[in-house]
């Protein structure tokens, strides 16, 4: 059956069926536009953990999400899959994360990590696995890429997408981030782990075709994450929960926040979303909740002020989605999945 026979037979209305792929749809990969790769994979998160259930979380809830938005009421007509989430990197990030956890305890306990022989082999072995896990994420990505798809990605904790700004690097000469996220994730080596959630902007930094990086929401970061925003001399904008809730006292409107945050973008816009962005009501089992945030409906109208401004956005992550005792993270990751989906398609 073609792309075209199937959206013809395919009822919108109708419950999600489970054998489908993401949010019901009948489309497999190469009929659908925008394709989105699951990553598993959570190993050096020191807080809450779960976020490398997050994919067949937000997977499970997706069938939930009523596919007509009045302001993309046909993207489901454009098609989006979900490839197959990697069983192996699952049980790899598993096993990993018990070795991570002997590394978090010495700290913790005040031990240099750096005169422990058995630490620093670990934090080897763990250093050299992450990459690992970055190159399979740039090769997919390079592969859907290449073949004119749009491309999101569902972590996981936040290191998870660098293995696709790399491959979007290739692609494009320069681009910004929109980075929205109670963390500045700008931690040289977070604990050792040169790949570590805590230091996935750091790494991005790195990456001489990200000529910009926007942070908004963000409310909890150390002296060396802003020290880092001042010698970065202008490339790393941070708009802070504090210092966007100050304007909004003096009669500041979201809508204006919103413009001039996007005015700080260049013209093409990768967007990273770290659920712990949002009020840590809406996502209570994350890895790293902090009280604040943007609420739901704020975070969806900024990026729909982004889609609405003209930039190209060419890329989106949504990370550190961590399932519970209920599906409240999940339902809310797969609503705001779709809504990236819509923004991306334009």
């Amino acid at each position: 059956m073609t792309k075209s026979e199937k959206t013809l037979q395919f009822d919108p209305n109708s419950a999600g069926l489970k054998d489908s792929n993401i949010f019901g749809l009948p489309f497999n990969e190469e009929e659908s536009d925008i394709i989105l790769l699951p990553v598993p994979w959570e190993v050096t998160t020191s807080y809450g953990e779960g976020t490398s259930n997050g994919p067949s979380h937000i997977l499970e809830a997706s069938f939930q999400v009523d596919l007509y938005q009045p302001d993309f009421p046909d993207l489901w007509k454009r098609g989006i899959a979900m490839t197959d989430i990697p069983e192996d990197m699952l049980i790899r990030s598993m096993d990993l994360k018990r070795k991570a956890s002997f590394i978090i305890d010495l700290h913790e306990d005040g031990v240099d990590v750096r005169a422990d022989d058995k630490a620093q082999q670990i934090l080897a072995e763990i250093n050299i696995a992450c990459e690992k896990m970055n190159q399979l994420v740039q090769q997919h990505a390079e592969k859907w890429l290449s073949q004119n798809k749009l491309v999101g990605l569902i972590g996981g904790d936040h290191s998870t997408p660098l293995g696709f700004l790399r491959a979007l690097a290739l692609r494009h000469e320069n681009f910004g981030i929109l980075h929205i996220d109670a963390h500045m994730d700008l931690r040289d080596s977070y604990e050792g782990f040169e790949y570590s959630h805590a230091s996935i902007m750091f790494n991005a930094l790195k990456i001489s075709e990200i000529t910009k990086l926007v942070s908004v929401g963000i409310r909890d970061f150390c002296e060396a994450e802003a020290n880092v925003v001042s010698q970065e001399n202008g490339r790393v904008i941070i708009f802070t929960e504090a210092s966007l809730q100050r304007e909004r006292f003096i009669g500041k409107t979201w809508h204006q926040q919103c413009e001039n945050i996007i005015s700080k973008l260049p013209q093409k816009v990768y967007i990273s979303f770290d659920i712990d962005g949002l009020d840590p009501t809406l996502c209570p089992n994350t890895g790293t909740p902090v009280p604040g945030g943007l609420g739901f409906d704020q975070a969806t109208y900024l990026l729909h002020c982004l889609k609405n401004s003209g930039k190209q956005i060419i890329g989106f992550d949504l990370v550190e989605v961590a399932p519970g005792n209920d599906d409240w993270n999940g339902n809310v990751g797969a609503r705001l999945l779709f809504q990236l989906c819509g923004v991306m398609v334009g």
